[in-house]
């Protein structure tokens, strides 16, 4: 299980990887402290998971909360289990009804009860510990209670993004969010105690409830009253109906004997997989890790994969084709011919049948690894907080298309095309690696450019993760990272690629966390790494 990574780095960062046989990693260390403290007790790696996740909706409101969605993938020892705890659409939803409240036409809402489905994250937590947890589930969320009712300092990136939020008119307005994030009329400045009250009083019950009360009991009431009142289309049947479902992961086969796992649609993880599919046909370990001809071929992979992926990825039951068919060795032979190394290209779809997030990974020394990502979407999601629970509400429906020809066109009951993705990596059937790159549609691009910089380039986890990134946007658009090479950069621009820079990485170009397998985890255990473009940390024992 050992990989010849060689330990230095290149690239700026005051972080180097954490090496221990039980280790957490997230974008907040309270929050990666809170399932180490679950470690510490003799819990497992799902107990771990579950603590910090249920922290992180406290730490991090800018991007995820007790109204998220949530995803993962556990290694149980002996085989991957993945979860898909998204939610559902509201039963009153069709796109004439939306069209008619709301007003719109070619988008579903961003803000307000026009974009809420069914929140998950709740039910994800509750079902992991079901199924693999060893401590009891109240235990799990004790640390986000204590933190949620002492208050936190607030940290620098975070600060950043609540301030941001705070200048987003329609984002302010919705109901409950002025009272909730803004408890001074503004947002909390850096070092400054926030305290949650009401997000406590909510997570009290889940835990004593084992999470039945978010969709069965009074905080579901809460919400379907609140949506009532406020013209929305959530009822308290749509909360009963909700179930999270355990998924088999999809894969692909890359080189040296890995293979990359993702959660099967209704998310955006087959990009990745469709990108490193289409990059294992061309030789890419031979090249410079940070030059053009690298960088340019990943990028042309990431676009052929976005341009099916945007065609033809929603709910399985409505896509018309499987994972399997987007997959397929002779079809992404084909993509991949279509690649010029020597000049940037817009592609289009091909045709397959003929005929604001927070992630978070845990590991324990008997093996279990856990990759998990829960979010709201668009860093606070719809606004909207429901009163005296402190729950905030994801966004995740604006992720349905209002396109009646579209198979993720929005409809009741259904889920929408999700951009939050946990990975895995095995190799020859044993695990490898757990990890995830949070921000939107850079989540897949993360994926790629990390893994290919381990498994092709030899470099560590922690420098995969501090390396420079690319962000692919649209057509021949794409932005990079301040710290990339300048003659990189001008090559890229050579082959036509339209190049633009941004200060802003929070969200522009991810934030990944990793534990990679060393060998034997009673022994070697793990090497850890976390994204110095947030402020969180990887932790162990």
């Amino acid at each position: 299980m050992t990989h010849d990574f060689h330990w230095s780095n290149a690239y700026p960062s005051t972080r180097t990887p954490v090496f221990a046989r039980n280790v957490v990693a997230t974008s907040h260390p309270l929050a990666a402290q809170a399932g180490l403290r679950m470690l510490a007790r003799g819990g497992n790696a799902v107990d771990a998971a579950v603590a910090t996740a249920a922290a992180m909706t406290i730490v991090e409101p800018c991007s995820n909360g007790l109204g998220s969605d949530a995803f993962a993938i556990v290694w149980d020892g002996q085989r991957l289990q993945g979860l898909n705890a998204s939610g559902r659409a509201p039963a009153a939803w069709t796109p004439e009804w939306l069209r008619r409240t709301y007003g719109v036409d070619a988008q579903m809402p961003v803000r307000g009860w026009g974009g809420i489905t069914v929140p998950g994250a709740v039910s994800a937590w509750a079902a992991l510990s079901e199924r693999y947890g060893k401590l009891p589930f109240e235990d799990l969320l004790a640390p986000a209670i204590e933190i949620a009712e002492r208050g936190y300092a607030v940290p620098v990136i975070v600060q950043q993004k609540w301030a941001l939020a705070a200048k987003v008119a329609e984002l302010v307005r919705q109901p409950g969010f002025a009272e909730t994030f803004l408890p001074r009329g503004r947002a909390p400045q850096v070092g400054e105690l926030f305290q949650f009250p009401g997000a406590a009083r909510a997570l009290r019950l889940i835990a004593s409830t084992r999470g039945e009360v978010f969709y069965r009991g009074e905080i579901a009431a809460a919400i379907a009253a609140q949506s009532a009142a406020q013209g929305g289309a959530m009822t308290a049947a749509d909360l009963a109906a909700h179930r999270p479902e355990w998924v088999d992961t999809v894969e692909v086969d890359y080189r040296h004997g890995y293979r990359l796992h993702e959660i099967p649609p209704n998310g955006q993880g087959i990009a990745a997989l469709i990108a490193l599919g289409i990059l294992r046909h061309f030789d890419i370990g031979g090249l410079d890790p940070d030059g053009v001809e690298s960088q340019h071929l990943q990028i042309e992979a990431m676009k052929l994969a976005f341009a099916d992926v945007y065609r033809y990825v929603s709910e399985p039951a409505s896509m018309g084709l499987t994972p399997a068919d987007l997959l397929d060795d002779t079809y992404l032979a084909e993509r991949a011919r279509l690649v010029d190394p020597k000049r940037a290209q817009p592609f289009e779809p091909g045709n397959p049948v003929k005929g604001g997030t927070i992630y978070l990974t845990a590991a324990d020394e008997s093996g279990m690894m856990v990759s998990f990502i829960q979010s709201n979407y668009m860093g606070f999601g719809s606004g909207v907080v429901v009163p005296g629970y402190g729950v905030s509400l994801q966004n995740r429906g604006h992720g349905f298309s209002m396109d009646a020809g579209h198979p993720n066109v929005v409809a009741p009951g259904k889920r929408p095309f999700h951009t939050i993705i946990p990975a895995f990596v095995t190799r020859d059937g044993e695990p490898q690696m757990s990890f995830g790159v949070m921000g939107g549609h850079m989540q897949p691009q993360g994926h790629l450019q990390t893994l290919v910089r381990m498994v092709d380039y030899h470099q560590s986890p922690q420098a995969a993760c501090d390396a420079p990134r690319w962000r692919f946007n649209h057509g021949r658009e794409i932005n990079v990272e301040p710290h990339m090479r300048r003659d990189t950069l001008a090559g890229l621009q050579a082959l036509g690629h339209e190049v633009a820079g941004l200060d802003d990485s929070y969200m522009d170009f991810g934030a990944g966390q990793f534990i990679w397998r060393l060998g034997d985890t009673r022994t070697q255990g793990y090497a850890a790494a976390s994204d110095p473009r947030r402020d969180g940390a990887a932790v162990g024992f």
